[in-house]
């Protein structure tokens, strides 16, 4: 379980670190990034908030786009951001942005030649916390978070595993993969054709599902390019009022899939956090 410091930058009393290391569930080496907060200490555990970023983006996205450093100083919560896929030039990958290196849609692949690295999901849920809580301090009690195909993993991820999750919130999210082209293309590619195998990957069959309850917030920019075709917003919404899950769901009049959105509202989502960690 050893990690290499790649690189330390101070920020609001806080420390914002980078590491490396040897991820077993992945076969590769991976990145990820910590910002813990000034009360963090070893007589003074924090709690955790994972952030899982979307297409295309790595562990540094959300840390330098989000401004979401302040807050989570001011609440004492750590941040840690994972990188959104394996990487290395052993690792398969694809031509398009949306499948392969970049796009690991925080799943297990079943299917080659995907399947030798890209269990992106036991190393989100197992493997990285683990390391987490033996290495830096902090307390067991987690949160999730995530932005598109990040909301797709943090909403799937804290909806199979209520136990493990205080809260989860998701910018923009992929909330019904199976039904638009994003998920069919690395569904199909990741797990193959039977898609009875998909449903474990999607929010909205798994919110349908659901017999524990992970308090959740969705936020979605009505001018977002990808709403109708790609997140499918009202879909989640439907599952939600069907089974009585606490979901709210904000609309937003103007605000698009970007950074600007995030860091329009990322203070909301961190208060939201702070009231199931603490």
């Amino acid at each position: 379980m050893s990690i290499e410091n790649l690189s330390v930058n101070k920020c609001f009393g806080g420390w914002h670190k980078q590491y490396s290391h040897n991820a077993k569930t992945l076969n590769c080496s991976m990145r990820f990034a910590i910002y813990l907060p000034p009360q963090a200490s070893k007589e003074n555990r924090v709690p955790v908030l994972y952030w899982l970023s979307g297409l295309t983006c790595t562990d540094e996205n959300f840390m330098q786009k989000a401004g979401a450093l302040r807050m989570a100083a001011e609440l004492g919560i750590a941040i840690v951001a994972p990188d959104t896929s394996p990487r290395g030039d052993e690792v398969a990958d694809d031509e398009g942005y949306d499948l392969g290196k970049g796009a690991g849609f925080y799943l297990n692949a079943t299917e080659a030649p995907w399947k030798k690295h890209y269990q992106m999901y036991d190393y989100i849920v197992s493997e990285l916390p683990t390391l987490i809580e033996a290495n830096f301090p902090v307390l067991t009690k987690r949160a999730i978070a995530g932005h598109s195909m990040g909301g797709h993993g943090a909403l799937t991820i804290a909806l199979r595993n209520p136990e493990l999750y205080a809260s989860v919130s998701a910018f923009s999210p992929i909330v019904n993969p199976m039904n638009c082209p994003w998920g069919e293309k690395a569904f199909t590619a990741y797990l193959g054709n039977d898609q009875s195998k998909w449903r474990q990957y999607d929010a909205s069959e798994l919110m349908l599902e659901a017999t524990k309850f992970v308090p959740a917030v969705v936020d979605q920019g009505l001018s977002d390019s990808f709403l109708s075709e790609q997140l499918k917003t009202e879909v989640l919404e439907a599952a939600a009022r069907k089974v009585s899950y606490p979901l709210q769901v904000r609309m937003h009049e103007g605000f698009d899939h970007s950074y600007y959105f995030i860091s329009s509202f990322i203070d909301e989502h961190l208060r939201f956090h702070a009231k199931h960690l603490f």
